[in-house]
This record gives C-alpha cells, sequence and structure tokens, in this order.
C-alpha cells in the first residue's frame, strides 16, 4: 500500500455562485486521496422552505469531484422535512458521492460510508449529539443518526430560582449511546481506517467543551475509532490526543454562505420553516451568544472569532494513521475561505489554535512542517 492522505473538512454551507467559494482551498483539495466533509443543511428544488436561501440542487455540483464522502448527521437534515433529506441524499447518488448519518429510515441513517483508495479501505460513521429531536431518522421516517445527550442544570447554592444554572452537566443517554459504540465495532472489522464524524459542541462559544464531548469521543475511540472530526459550533474547537488517536473537538466552518442568518434577513415569498426560522435564530443569537454579527461579513454572519477554520489533514500508511495535522485557513470577507502560508496568517491561526486547546485544558502540542502543523500530544 502506498503512503496516503485524507482531508476532513467542517460544516459545509454552499448557496448563490457556490464555485467561487472553494477558489482559496482547491491547492490542497485536489492533492490528497480522500476527502471529506459535513453536509450541514438539506437541498432540494421542490421544498417550499428552501426557495429564499438557494438551496437548489445545482449549488451541490461544486462537490462533485471534491468531496470522496459527505456526512450528514446534523441539527438542520430535516428542515426541509422529508422532501429535503430524500433530494439530498439522491443528488449525491446520482454524483457518486458516499455519504452516511441520513437517511430514509434510521437503519439507512446508520450506515457506513465505506471508499477503498488502491487497497486501503476507509469506513466512515456519523452522528448527531444535538437537538432538535425531529431531525433523528426513526424506523418509519428519514432523519439522521444520532446519539442522544442529557443535559441536568444545577443551580448550586445560590438564591435564584429561575435564574441562570451554575452548572450544566451534559452526558449521553446510554440507549443511542450503545447503539454507536456496537455501530463502531461492527464496522472495525470491515476497514482499516475508521473514521466517526460526529456534530456536537456549542454553538458559537469560544474554548469551552460540554462534559459530554469529551465522553462520547474516547468511547467511539474505545470501541475502535482511529480518528474523531466533529463540527456544528460555527467556531474552531481545540484538539487532543486520546490514547495516541487525535480527536478534532470542532473543525468550525469550512464554507458557509448563510446571508439568511444576517440580522436584516427576510423572507421573500412569505413562507415560514416549521421546523428552522433564520429570522427567529438571528434574534434570538443576539441575546444567547452576545455578540452581533460583523457587517463587512454580509454572507458570513458568524462569532467574529469563526474567521480562524482549519482542515484535518491525516497521513496514511499501509492502511494505518501516522501522523495527524491541520491546514490553517482563514475565511475573507467575501466568506471564500482561503488556505494560508505560515508567514501569511498561518501564525496568526496557530495563535488562535494554542489559545483555545489550552483554554479547554486539552493535551495538544502544534509544530511546523512548512505550512502545516503537526499535532503532537504533551
Amino acid at each position: 500500500m502506498k503512503k496516503q492522505t485524507m482531508l476532513a473538512a467542517g460544516d459545509i454551507i454552499l448557496g448563490k455562485d457556490p464555485e467561487k467559494y472553494f477558489a482559496g482551498v482547491d491547492t490542497v483539495l485536489k492533492k490528497v486521496d480522500l476527502s471529506l466533509g459535513q453536509l450541514e443543511v438539506p437541498y432540494s428544488d421542490k421544498a417550499p422552505e428552501l426557495a429564499d436561501l438557494h438551496r437548489q440542487l445545482k449549488n451541490l455540483t461544486p462537490l462533485s469531484g471534491r468531496f470522496d464522502v459527505l456526512t450528514l448527521a446534523g441539527n438542520h437534515i430535516y428542515d426541509a422535512k422529508e422532501i429535503g433529506v430524500i433530494d439530498t441524499i439522491g443528488w449525491l447518488e446520482d454524483n457518486h458521492i458516499s455519504y452516511t448519518g441520513a437517511g430514509l429510515n434510521l437503519a439507512h441513517a446508520k450506515r457506513p460510508a465505506l471508499v477503498e483508495k488502491e487497497g486501503v479501505r476507509y469506513g466512515i460513521l456519523s452522528y448527531n449529539c444535538t437537538g432538535p429531536k425531529v431531525m433523528s431518522a426513526t424506523e418509519k421516517k428519514p432523519g439522521c443518526a444520532f446519539v442522544d445527550i442529557v443535559t441536568h442544570y444545577e443551580l448550586g447554592d445560590v438564591a435564584n430560582p429561575g435564574g441562570n444554572p451554575t452548572k450544566i452537566y451534559t452526558f449521553p443517554e446510554p440507549v443511542s449511546f450503545r447503539g454507536m459504540l456496537a455501530d463502531i465495532r461492527e464496522l472495525r472489522g470491515q476497514c482499516d481506517v475508521l473514521i466517526v464524524y460526529l456534530h456536537k459542541g456549542i454553538v458559537h462559544k469560544p474554548v469551552k467543551l460540554a462534559d459530554y464531548e469529551q465522553v462520547v469521543s474516547y468511547a467511539a475511540i474505545d470501541a475502535g475509532a482511529d480518528v474523531i472530526f466533529s463540527s456544528h459550533s460555527h467556531i474552531l474547537h481545540g484538539i487532543e490526543v486520546y490514547k495516541e488517536k487525535t480527536i478534532y473537538h470542532g473543525l468550525n466552518n469550512f464554507i458557509a454562505w448563510v446571508p439568511s442568518l444576517s440580522p436584516n434577513f427576510k423572507f421573500k415569498n412569505g413562507v415560514r420553516n416549521e421546523v428552522f426560522d433564520p429570522e427567529q435564530w438571528a434574534r434570538n443569537r443576539i441575546e444567547m451568544f452576545g455578540f452581533i454579527p460583523d457587517p463587512a461579513y454580509p454572507t458570513y454572519p458568524f462569532h467574529p472569532e469563526s474567521i480562524y477554520t482549519i482542515l484535518a489533514k491525516c497521513l496514511i500508511e499501509d492502511g494505518i494513521i501516522v501522523q495527524t495535522r491541520f491546514i490553517p485557513m482563514i475565511v475573507n470577507k467575501a466568506g471564500v475561505p482561503e488556505v494560508v502560508t505560515r508567514k501569511g496568517g498561518g501564525e496568526e491561526v496557530l495563535e488562535y489554535m494554542v489559545k483555545i486547546t489550552e483554554g479547554a485544558h486539552l493535551n495538544a502540542l502544534y509544530e511546523w512542517d512548512e505550512d502545516e502543523l503537526i499535532i503532537r500530544s504533551r
């Protein structure tokens, strides 16, 4: 088996003029043996809920030839209900892109993606660890694969009933958690490199990890995973190494074209989405997370620190991951992610990664190799 490279990208949301958003990343995407990413939202030419959001199937075209696998488990896959799931996976099948994490029912959603590259067998599983529950597949309903998370709020020793809790505990619900572990154990014998991609994390919150994130990630590795990728938070989170396996706790956005999340967005056709209302979310987000998007980024209205993002990179020899890395990127004001060199912005991304890794008490260390960062453990 020859040496191979694998890249993993964070959340992908394509919209108007989608091809131009790959201009800053194609140099690295086209040099790898396997590429995967998280398709964050559904696409359909028929769903009225998507009419003002530029989520027509044609806008997925740039993914063809660039990605081998797309993970689908997430908190938006059912935004356009059944037709959104059906049309999205139908397009992926028609364009020969493997997928995992969503399907016509729960068994379909939990089905792994299996891809072979010159004798190396890659197996990928994808699970959503966030709400709402309507996103989850059942035996009879389309949706995503999931690990439900239980949240317990502790008021603590304060005289403030009804106020903010002093401690929030989160942990995986046992039945769905055991289901994920069983899936990983079953897949272990079918592949050389086993990847678990989790949709998890606290959105728009720098540094902080919820309790369940390490619990689920560690257990996935104990069950047989070789690497953990994560997205959902729309902001970078730190990296750690557990039993010599790398956990990317939050890859942030890869490409995210979402003018609908700007504070001044208004629907034109009057159709309201019963599942997700971007207008209401944009209003709530200001109160919940305490930031107002920079108007200089009209299609990328996220936390100011979300301009720093990365691609995960794994080096594979003889069917084994022998080294993990990341490639630094910065999102420009046009919303285009750009791979940056060490001297051309990379040091800025590294400084941020060190800050959020150490701030979350994670054990990863980073070392430059030309314009990429090698990941090591303390």
